[in-house]
């Protein structure tokens, strides 16, 4: 297969672009800058998923799209928003596969993404989703991980990376909004490229939409507790924040990048996020790597 890949050098990207080529894969991976790997499989081309015109004819020649683009948060003075790198990107990726004669598309979403989401992340997210199942493609998987866990790198962070040094480090307390009850169902990185990586050949993956998510849910609070103790300390004391005042100052001086989250990050925060592992773990044939402090331990390199 040669697969078109967009956010290869991204923190999930390099795992699928490891998965493909460790399958035999061609891959041609699309960069606004010159990857760094060399291998006989990997073809790097230049453009931007913003600019349309940048792909004309990239993907000519390629049998399957692997669409990982996506962010988190917003730097709109940049042009970086969650329409321009999630709906309007994805057009620009489908309009260029179907000129390019591609019937495989697989497509990387978010766990909660709907129409009436608690977030413009979620929303977009959705919007994105509704144009691949609109495309006509003769296969097609949307994939909605949860929160991904694992080792970044050197040169990327995940969340658990950005929670050890943006909470878990600095502070002896820990602050919590509310009672720290709502659930997250953490997957792991290697997870979720194996599917990604699999998606565009796997026929039982073919029109689905599936649920991305380890096979445990937690509590935000054991969540900051696994953490912690994959940085090699105990778990610390917490000051739970009512979360009347923690939205105050959220919205606040979160809008103004004072503090490591956004407005959207706290809404979904509160949202939760799990999942039934069962179809992600079935569809796929994975043993879905569990959240324990022993494989998190790379936070005590990259935190």
């Amino acid at each position: 297969m040669r697969a078109f890949l967009t956010g290869a050098t991204g923190f999930v990207g390099t795992h699928v672009l490891r998965e493909l080529v460790q399958s035999g894969h061609h891959v041609r991976c699309l960069v606004r800058h010159r990857g760094l790997l060399e291998h006989e499989c990997i073809e790097w081309v230049r453009g931007d998923v913003t600019k349309p015109e940048s792909l004309a004819g990239l993907m000519d020649g390629c049998d399957a799209v692997i669409h990982l683009v996506g962010i988190i948060e917003e730097h709109p003075a940049q042009g970086i928003t969650f329409e321009a790198l999630h709906t309007e990107a994805t057009a620009n990726v489908i309009h260029e596969a179907c000129e390019a004669g591609i019937r495989r598309f697989v497509h990387m979403s978010a766990n909660g993404a709907r129409e009436d989401g608690v977030s413009r992340y979620q929303i977009t997210k959705w919007q994105a989703e509704q144009l691949v199942r609109q495309a006509e493609f003769e296969h097609w998987t949307i994939l909605r991980p949860s929160v991904i866990f694992g080792d970044p790198g050197p040169n990327s962070i995940e969340f658990c990376t950005q929670l050890a040094r943006d909470l878990i480090t600095p502070y002896p307390l820990l602050p919590i909004f509310g009672s720290g009850r709502y659930r997250m169902q953490p997957v792991a990185v290697e997870d979720v490229a194996a599917a990604l990586a699999r998606a565009p050949e796997l026929g039982k993956a073919n029109g689905q939409t599936i649920c991305a998510v380890g096979p445990e849910a937690y509590s935000y609070v054991i969540i900051v507790d696994r953490i912690t103790q994959g940085l090699g300390q105990k778990p610390k004391s917490k000051i739970h924040v009512p979360v009347m005042l923690g939205r105050l100052f959220v919205f606040t001086l979160g809008r103004l990048g004072l503090i490591p989250i956004t407005p959207d990050q706290f809404n979904m925060l509160l949202d939760g996020n799990t999942g039934d592992a069962s179809t992600f773990r079935n569809t796929f044939g994975l043993m879905l790597k569990p959240f324990t402090p022993e494989n998190l331990a790379y936070l005590r390199e990259r935190a």
